[in-house]
């Protein structure tokens, strides 16, 4: 059986985590995020590749349903599969500056994974565009399936970005209770 994230323990038979275990980020790893002038850039790349996306999407539909602006349809599909590769490889150097691994950090596990897929997707359609494969019906239905595996992606971010916000916020409120200042010997990690 599986527990509600904020819960005790992960599956039933396992050993009850601590507050600290539950937290996205330590409070070493808060501050190195908090320090890194990549948490910056991650957050300027990420809303402008959704914005990358969701014009592209519209041209790619519209090709689709009308045949008009395949040039632009693909130009777009090239355009968001480049800054996808950019907030990757600065999203890596992020995960070791904050976690110490480039990739797979076990806080953001999941969302490496499906990170690997939308690149696999993308990397495909270039490919499909380079050689001719699947041909331009195709070629766009496969730039689909990879925005539809990326706004997935998109939303496992914006999942762990709540989740941490709400940790951040129980730790502000667990440092300031009463019980907290009276008993420092028990300390509450911020």
């Amino acid at each position: 059986m599986r527990h509600r994230i904020g819960q005790v323990g992960t599956t039933a038979g396992e050993a009850p985590q601590t507050a600290e275990a539950r937290r996205l980020y330590t409070p070493e790893q808060r501050l190195r995020r908090d320090a890194s002038r990549w948490t910056l850039v991650q957050g300027i790349l990420a809303p402008l590749q959704f914005l990358v996306f969701l014009i592209s999407l519209g041209l790619v539909l519209r090709t689709l349903a009308t045949g008009d602006g395949l040039v632009a349809a693909h130009a777009s599909i090239v355009a968001k599969t480049l800054v996808l590769y950019t907030i990757m490889v600065t999203g890596a150097i992020w995960e070791k500056e904050v976690f110490g691994k480039y990739l797979f950090a076990p806080a953001f596990f999941w969302e490496d994974v499906v990170s690997m897929g939308v690149i696999a997707l993308h990397t495909a359609y270039l490919i499909a565009l380079a050689t001719g494969w699947l041909g331009t019906d195709g070629q766009l239905l496969l730039a689909l399936a990879a925005y539809l595996v990326y706004v997935v992606n998109a939303a496992q971010f914006l999942w762990k970005l709540r989740c941490a916000r709400l940790d951040e916020a129980r730790a502000r409120r667990a440092a300031d209770s009463p019980l907290a200042a009276a008993t420092p010997a028990m300390g509450v990690a911020k």
